[in-house]
């Protein structure tokens, strides 16, 4: 599944006290700037960036660039945002619509990328099951009641990969279906309030200034003071839009429960591909921006949003094109489609893949390592975001993993942390995957300002955010300095990444530990640095 922003907002009243992390003291910045720091500058700025802005203010500014194609593999990016539109790749060998694969590359009508998650009459995927859900469902007829002695040898390897999966799968589902019963609770409490306060007050609509006045005025509703916390804490605007929210909130764990937690949903047939057969690859549809693609196009804009025109967010490179490839729903996404995304864009010009997505799970990993030994040859990098679980990737296996199955490292993926604005206990985020052996470095991952569909922009949290950030500083370097090699572009942003000595809460368990013991580097991308260690390295000697 997309490594899931974390919600911008909590979504209903009962669930405030969950959501509450005290924040450290720091220099205020301007509304502009927390709504950009991810380019700011820890010494300037006082923000631990990535420091963007001075790089092409002091080192980049009047350089040369060449455009530089950056893959999206996610759920879809919006081709009609506003910030976006200039920047999206275009495929310029083939004719949209005229129903003929005119660069005879195996994909009709692939004009502005493709998915792999539709079918031929123009549906498309939105949600999936999860991975473990899908092995418990192919196997429990087989193996369900047995013990491992009871199973013949030949099967034990994959009883043990049923067993993992199960329990993994029961958690998620009680966990999940906890979940919507706080949900559906929520919603009735949240209903009433509302209804009694606006009763009340005489009012149709409950917003800040109006809550702000009664809590002063009328004393004998204290209710008023609750939802006008509850709202700015959250960031609702009114009772409508908080009420809105957590609909669509309880809608998503429905939909968890009743689909990507149920082994007999299998949306698949849509598709009408052959899902075993992993040597497949012609398949889905061109609509490469989907049904959903919100987590897409804000990841798009991470990387490449155009600089300084007044719209929207600044994206991380200036000389970019973004190509749409759509493998990630809501759920897991499928190896053999992840293999496919990657081959597709490497075939199309890819030189850089930006992966956004993740899982527990990967049955079918030997095809995704053979498709990342192509990207490999063909020199593009992965730059690949972490996960959202709070865990040691050095201990937990977390898909696609940074090393192949003969257990060499993967020499053309960067595997991405998220870090936050505050250089604090909370510089990792509470979120965030870490490993000194499996996480390279860390990137600006909370509350990342970007573009959504619809002419929109949104505030994610999540590796999600972060990953995107580095295939952006990528992006940069290979425009700048187009001779770097896909192992010299790795190079530079590990050794330029910034070290970080912050006693800090570990994810997961918030032991305090030093923040350079997350990672392989300690450190957090920084674009200054890397444009001056890539000056060093491309010097004529």
């Amino acid at each position: 599944m997309p490594t899931r922003p974390l919600l911008p907002r909590l979504a209903l009243l009962g669930l405030l006290a969950l959501a509450a992390r005290p924040t450290r003291a720091q220099a205020p910045l301007t509304p502009e700037q927390v709504r950009r720091w991810q380019h700011l500058d820890w010494k300037a700025d006082g923000v631990p960036g990535i420091s963007a802005d001075r790089a092409y203010q002091e080192l980049l500014k009047g350089r040369p660039a060449t455009s530089v194609l950056v893959a999206v593999i996610d759920s879809g990016i919006d081709s009609t945002q506003e910030d976006l539109k200039a920047v999206l790749w275009r495929n310029p060998r083939e004719v949209a619509g005229n129903g003929l694969d005119d660069d005879h590359n195996g994909y009709v009508d692939d004009a502005r990328g493709w998915s792999f998650l539709g079918g031929p009459d123009g549906r498309n995927i939105v949600i999936e099951t999860l991975e473990q859900t899908r092995i418990f469902g192919q196997y429990r007829a087989q193996f369900e009641g047995k013990t491992r002695k009871q199973v013949a040898a030949a099967d034990r390897e994959k009883f043990d990969v049923y067993e993992r999966a199960k329990a993994a799968y029961e958690k998620d589902k009680q966990a999940e279906q906890e979940r919507l019963s706080r949900l559906t609770d929520a919603q009735a409490r949240n209903a009433e309030i509302f209804t009694r306060l606006k009763q009340a007050l005489s009012v149709a609509t409950l917003d800040s200034a109006l809550l702000r006045r009664a809590a002063a005025t009328h004393p004998e509703l204290p209710e008023a003071g609750a939802v006008l916390a509850y709202l700015h804490r959250a960031g609702y605007a009114s009772d409508e839009a908080a009420s809105q929210g957590l609909a669509e909130a309880l809608q998503r764990a429905r939909d968890r429960v009743e689909k990507s937690l149920n082994p007999d949903y299998n949306p698949r047939a849509l598709v009408g591909d052959h899902p075993a057969d992993l040597a497949e690859s012609r398949y889905g549809n061109p609509d490469s921006q989907g049904p959903n693609a919100s987590h897409g196009t804000h990841c798009a804009g991470i990387i490449g949003a155009v600089r300084g025109n007044g719209l929207g967010a600044d994206g991380v490179a200036d000389a970019v094109r973004i190509m749409a490839v759509r493998s990630t729903p809501s759920g897991d996404e499928r190896d053999k489609d992840v293999a496919n995304a990657i081959r597709y864009a490497v075939d199309n010009g890819a030189q850089i893949i930006s992966m956004s997505f993740g899982k527990d799970f990967s049955p079918d990993k030997a095809v995704v390592d053979a498709a990342m030994r192509y990207a490999a040859d063909k020199g593009v990098l992965l730059v690949h975001a972490a996960g959202n679980s709070g865990d040691n990737t050095d201990q937990t296996a977390h898909y696609p993993s940074p090393q192949y199955l003969d257990g060499h490292d993967i020499p053309n993926l960067i595997t991405v942390g998220a870090s936050s604005r505050h250089n604090t206990a909370e510089l990792a985020a509470p979120f965030s995957n870490y490993g000194r052996k499996t996480v390279d470095v860390f990137a600006p991952g909370v509350d990342i300002y970007s573009s959504t569909p619809h002419n929109t922009y949104a505030v994610f949290s999540g590796t999600s955010m972060a990953a995107p950030v580095v295939a952006g500083e990528a992006a940069v370097l290979k425009a700048y300095f187009p001779q770097l090699t896909t192992t010299q572009l790795k190079q530079i942003i590990l050794q330029s990444a910034v070290p970080f000595h912050t006693q800090v809460e570990q994810p997961g368990d918030k032991a305090l530990v030093d923040f350079d013991k997350l990672s392989r580097t300690g450190g957090i991308v920084n674009l200054y640095q890397a444009v001056l260690l890539a000056r060093q390295l491309t010097a004529v000697k």
